[in-house]
């Protein structure tokens, strides 16, 4: 017997009528990349969308079709996240911080029709251009004042905009029907594609929204860091439309100083970002000796897209600002887990707290989760025993899009490549990549624990830690240093103020310094060429 309820689909177009109803008035607010900053309302930019949607059904846009983008978090990007999947076809956001090549390969891999950019990025498409196999439509994210450096034949944003009318019904399909594309930041191999639907994406806004996800709600002044070609914005686009959050994007201005000014004119009190621009936001404040406590009601901050160091959550702890883990990829929709505390935590000490928020968090209501040991055995829930997480759920996707090989098990399972440990509550500590867990003597160390530990010393900017071949333990530790000055620490205080933080026997077989380390374009650590680098590599005692 089925229930006798109705069964409307859940589709992206629903999440902007209902902030266009029911939160008309609350702004989405953009520094632009003309320059000024410009306001909208949820109303403003359902019409706008509208306008859009008819203005790419006009250029000949299909259901399915991929329509490609190159910008930042402005108000115009935004507007495209509704239009395009609202007529059925797919939003393909394309990070615009990867080698030309690798842009390149995915646009053309994804098929796109139509490639739509800001004008910051004008010169790469105008060099990507010859290469483009599908996309024979440009479309220049700005205005008629702003079209003098375009590549030849570029049409104006704007302009298309202003040539419709907002007399248009969103039309009603599958909820299951493809909505996003985004391609994993790709650290070995071409980088794969991950195909959201409709259905994903609402359920997913729906889960941010909830106490034990990302507690977004209408009282929220948002400060949108989180780049929205990185994984849908960790879907906070359509979490804020759901609940009515004011919306406040910064361009491409994602410096310190940019980010806490927007944060203190706009009443922020939420925000997200990767661990590298909360740096340079705590930068900025020890350097210019602002009073964040005073200026800022930002309270509320998620860390994501690759491991937070303690040092990271005591400084914003620090300066009045509650931050706090998320771990999920691509492949997970992204949000999987949010390190939110419970009850029983609440009387706690600082330093138990810290604890809590730099772990990956508890699966959100949706995601299943388990991690499994190298022969596949589910590993117990108690903290200790280490296992690769694998999840399953409505917004894990199921196969990598235009991509025959099998990704889940023969129960559905997806395998994240994530190493961690799971306790009794559900919490998840990421210890390691998979292929960067460094095996000794059968025992595991983790290169992010080796790395947060270096992070705490007082001059050390940046640590990495890698496994080196070992002809007794297969592999031993070997660390890599970015010192804060010219002057970097001496090894033999550096590794005694390691033994005070991690296992003797962790303890790097070698440490060495250099001037930077390789970062992908989403900022995590690119160990693969760090291991490239490092591959003949002698430890001193083998020397």
């Amino acid at each position: 017997m089925n229930g006798l309820m109705q069964n409307s689909p859940l589709l992206i177009s629903g999440l902007l009528d209902h902030a266009s109803r029911f939160h008309a008035d609350v702004e989405v607010v953009t520094k632009t990349c003309e320059g000024p900053i410009v306001r909208h309302t949820y109303e403003t930019i359902a019409v706008r969308a509208k306008k859009l949607a008819q203005a790419l059904k006009s250029l000949g846009v299909q259901p399915g079709d991929r329509v490609a983008t190159l910008a930042w978090n402005t108000h115009r990007h935004l507007e495209l996240y509704f239009a395009v999947s609202g007529i059925g076809a797919v939003l393909h956001t394309v990070n615009p911080r990867l080698f030309p090549e690798q842009i390149d390969y995915i646009v053309n891999h994804a098929g796109a029709k139509v490639l739509m950019f800001d004008i910051t990025f004008a010169q790469l498409v105008s060099d990507l251009r010859p290469g483009l196999v599908h996309a024979d439509t440009l479309i220049a994210m700005t205005d008629a004042d702003h079209m003098g450096d375009m590549p030849a034949g570029s049409l104006c944003y704007e302009t298309l905009v202003a040539a419709e009318t907002a007399d248009f019904d969103w039309p009603v399909f599958d909820e299951n029907t493809a909505s996003g594309l985004c391609y994993t930041s790709g650290t070995t191999g071409n980088p794969k594609g991950v195909l959201y639907s409709n259905r994903s994406t609402v359920l997913h806004a729906m889960m941010l929204c909830q106490m034990d996800g990302l507690q977004l709600s209408s009282r929220d002044s948002t400060l949108l860091c989180v780049p929205l070609f990185h994984v849908n914005a960790w879907g906070v686009p359509y979490g804020s439309a759901l609940c009515g959050a004011k919306l406040v994007m910064p361009g491409p201005n994602l410096d310190g100083q940019s980010l806490y000014d927007l944060a203190r004119d706009e009443g922020c009190t939420f925000s997200l970002g990767v661990p590298t621009v909360w740096l340079g936001f705590l930068d900025h404040i020890e350097k210019t000796g602002v009073d964040p406590k005073a200026d800022l009601k930002l309270k509320r901050l998620v860390v994501g897209g690759s491991a937070a160091p303690r040092t990271l959550m005591r400084r914003l702890r620090d300066v009045g600002i509650y931050g706090l883990q998320a771990w999920g990829m691509s492949e997970t929709g992204p949000v999987a887990t949010v390190a939110n505390a419970l009850p029983q935590h609440d009387d706690q000490d600082d330093d138990a707290r810290l604890d809590l928020q730099c772990m990956g968090g508890r699966p959100v209501y949706g995601v299943q989760l388990r991690h499994v040991d190298d022969a596949g055995q589910v590993q117990p829930r108690d903290g200790q025993a280490p296992g690769e997480l694998q999840v399953r759920g409505p917004w894990i996707t199921s196969g990598y899009f235009r991509h025959q090989a099998e990704v889940l098990d023969s129960d559905g399972w997806f395998s994240t490549g994530d190493i961690a440990t799971v306790d009794a509550n559900g919490y998840v500590r990421i210890t390691d990549r998979a292929k960067d867990v460094i095996k000794s003597g059968g025992e595991w160390i983790s290169s992010l624990d080796l790395e947060d530990a270096a992070m705490m010393h007082p001059q050390v900017a940046e640590a990495a830690v890698i496994g080196v071949p070992h002809p007794k333990w297969q592999e031993r530790p070997l660390m890599v240093i970015v010192s804060k000055s010219d002057l970097p620490p001496d090894v033999q205080d550096l590794r005694r103020f390691l033994e005070d933080r991690v296992a003797k026997w962790w303890l790097p077989d070698d440490i060495v310094f250099v001037d930077s380390l390789p970062h992908t374009a989403t900022g995590k650590l690119q160990k693969v060429e760090l291991r490239k680098q490092f591959a003949n590599h002698v430890l001193p005692e083998h020397a």
